[in-house]
């Protein structure tokens, strides 16, 4: 059995010019996506956390979660220059999902140089397993996001260069098996 992963864009998500949150109480967590309920996403709003939580994304459950959390900074549809800036300024990404079946969201931020704190379920398993330089999973998310803060940001830069497309495309190419001729 393998897995197959998925590539992230290393030119689009990188290192760089960050949004400006000197108006935000740090330590600021992050998420983006669709604001959607099987995101789980009231996870990552009802943790305790000392600092700021950005929401970036839009979608069908983001009215009631921003009534809900008002003080969340919830952002809305980004371009994705904007979102990216979002990521590079944010001192850690929480993916709150349980139920993602891979969750390309995580590589994205460890390209940016953001550690990840999630749940210890598949998806960020595959990709951060037992790493604490790439951030934390835990069944507490508030402990993980916590964790994760001591990341190193460049060792998660560095992880995130092993997930581009053409690597994946060769580690799919390597699980084909050839199909014999019936002649």
């Amino acid at each position: 059995r393998s897995l197959w992963a998925r590539g992230v864009d290393l030119e689009k998500f990188a290192p760089g010019p960050a949004a400006d949150f000197s108006t935000l109480k740090k330590p600021v967590a992050i998420l983006t996506g669709r604001v959607a309920v099987e995101k789980n996403i009231e996870a990552f709003l009802s943790m305790p956390w000392p600092g700021s939580k950005v929401v970036v994304g839009d979608g069908p459950a983001r009215a009631g979660l921003q009534a809900k959390y008002p003080d969340a900074h919830f952002t809305g549809k980004l371009s994705d220059a904007d979102m990216v800036a979002h990521l590079r300024a944010a001192d850690v990404f929480v993916f709150p999902s349980r139920t993602e079946t891979f969750g390309n969201v995580v590589l994205e931020a460890l390209a940016c140089g953001l550690p990840v704190a999630a749940y210890p379920v598949p998806g960020p398993v595959d990709i951060i397993g037992q790493n604490q330089a790439l951030g934390a999973l835990d069944d507490n998310l508030a402990t993980a996001a916590q964790k994760a803060l001591n990341a190193n940001r460049d060792q998660c830069r560095a992880h995130a260069t092993t997930f581009t497309w053409p690597q994946v495309t060769k580690a799919f190419a390597s699980y084909l098996i050839p199909i014999r001729s019936a002649c």
